[in-house]
Formats: C-alpha cells, structure tokens, sequence
C-alpha cells in the first residue's frame, strides 16, 4: 500500500528533450544581431513584448516576433529580452527629451531675432516637448505659419538678415510636391528650409511608439487626418487623437530620424554666431 510518499507515483524514465537555453541579452537600441531563420543582419531598435523590431543594412524596417535561440550576437545564439530602464548613476548627467544634457532649471534665454517657423499647432507642440528645453536655453522662439501657401510673403515680411535668420519646417518635404516647388522659389542665405517627407506630422512619431505596425496608407482625397482615425478604428476627433498620438512620445528615439535631423540643423543654423 502507498504511503502517499515522493515515490509512491510512476517514475518517467524517458522526460523527453530538454528544452535549450540561451545567454540572455537586452535588446538594447543599436544592438548588432542576425535573424538566422532568414539570415538578415541588422541593428534592434526595440523591443515591446516578444517583438524585436529590426533594421537590415539596405535601411529596411522588420517586424519579428521573437523565440529564443532565432538570433545570434557574433556566432552566438542567444534570447533576447527587454531592456529594461536603469537608474541613472549619482554623477551620471540627466539628459532631457532631445538627449542633451540637461542643465537644470536655469532662466531661459532672452529671445533671438531669428526664428524657427512650422506649418502647424501640431508641429509646433512636438517641437516643443522634445527640444523646447534647448530651445529656452538658446532663446528660439518657434512659431506656426497656419500652412505654407504664402511662404514667400512671410520671409519677405519677416526680412532675414545675419543675426535674424529664418530656419523653416515643412512637411511633405519631396520631389515634386508642392512643398518643395515652393521652397525652391526661397533663395537666400539667411534662410534655412528642412522638412520630412510624410504628408503629416503625426507620422514623424514612429508606429511602435503608440503600439501599432504602421500608419495607414490613406487614399488620394481622402482628408489625411480623419483617414487614420477611421483605418485605426478611433472614435475620438483629430485634436484629441493627437493627445494620444504626442502622448506617446518620450524622447527624439520615438520620433522617425528624418524629422529629429531637420529640426537639429534648423536649430544649428538660427543659433550660429553672426558672421
């Protein structure tokens, strides 16, 4: 008779193959790795969940779910886990939303002449939240044009000249749009356009930022805005998705490259020193 002991159930002789394990790595932005189902090689740029999102060397975006073992460091199959935030040592410098060095709370710099110009209020917000702390200490005012139809109007009224120079930020910043057949109009050297080449703003925030794959494509005549809303199943208007959408960013890792080097060289060029 059992005494209900450790041993009194049957003993598996055979419990089968033992499942693999593998060095544990952070996916940390940056992180070199090859995806060896498909041997694409690339740079991580995240990981939220079980999905590593993965950037080849021909610049192509991928979306991978992840399974130890599928990656390999220099050889080395490994299993890749989230990054997880580490306190910031006691002498290590604070880095604000753009990733300079923050500088604590010191009075914000009597405004330049020059100015930095964006199409819109929503431009101007991002902006704002994650360089508005460089821009207090350069003393950069940023303003919004309501659109860029009378660009030529505005630059001829707000009279550049070295010491007051204009930078300008235009969205859908491509060959053969309107954009930029009106910015080849501007030719002068006090003034600097950039732009991205999205038709919004909001797509400057990269999708993994608000948990999504990708914006949607919107068709031709379909108002942009309302056109996401409606292919992401939102209920809420414009303005109070945007919220959402500018809530989701942390720092310019959230933001897609294109934008965070237009907005940096128009910073750069409205603070240089007067020749």
């Amino acid at each position: 008779m059992s005494d209900g002991g450790i041993l009194s159930g049957p003993i598996d002789l055979d419990p089968g193959p033992k499942r693999p394990s593998y060095p544990k790595v952070a996916a940390k932005p940056g992180l070199s790795v090859v995806y060896q189902p498909r041997r694409i090689a690339g740079t991580v740029l995240g990981m939220r969940g079980d999905v590593v999102e993965l950037r080849d060397h021909s610049g192509r975006d991928h979306r991978i779910r992840h399974r130890p073992g599928m990656f390999a460091i220099d050889g080395t199959s490994v299993e890749l886990v989230v990054a997880r935030a580490r306190p910031a040592e006691p002498d290590e410098p604070k880095l604000t939303a753009s990733g300079s060095i923050d500088t604590g709370p010191i009075p914000a710099r009597v405004a330049r002449a020059s100015r930095i110009l964006v199409e819109g209020i929503h431009d101007a917000e991002l902006v704002e939240f994650v360089w508005g702390d460089d821009l207090r200490v350069e003393g950069v005012v940023v303003e919004q044009m309501e659109g860029m139809d009378d660009l030529a109007a505005v630059v001829l009224s707000f009279q550049p000249r070295p010491g007051r120079r204009l930078g300008i930020l235009l969205d859908h910043l491509i060959p053969g749009t309107k954009e930029s057949r009106v910015a080849d109009t501007i030719n002068h050297p006090d003034v600097l356009i950039t732009g991205h080449p999205w038709v919004d703003v909001w797509q400057a925030v990269r999708p993994t930022a608000l948990g999504i794959e990708a914006w949607p494509e919107i068709p031709l005549g379909t108002p942009w805005k309302e056109g996401v809303i409606a292919a992401l199943g939102v209920t809420d208007h414009p303005g109070r998705f945007w919220k959402q959408v500018l809530g989701s960013v942390s720092t310019y890792a959230d933001l897609e490259p294109e934008l965070v080097g237009a907005v940096e060289q128009l910073i750069d060029f409205v603070t240089e020193p007067a020749r």
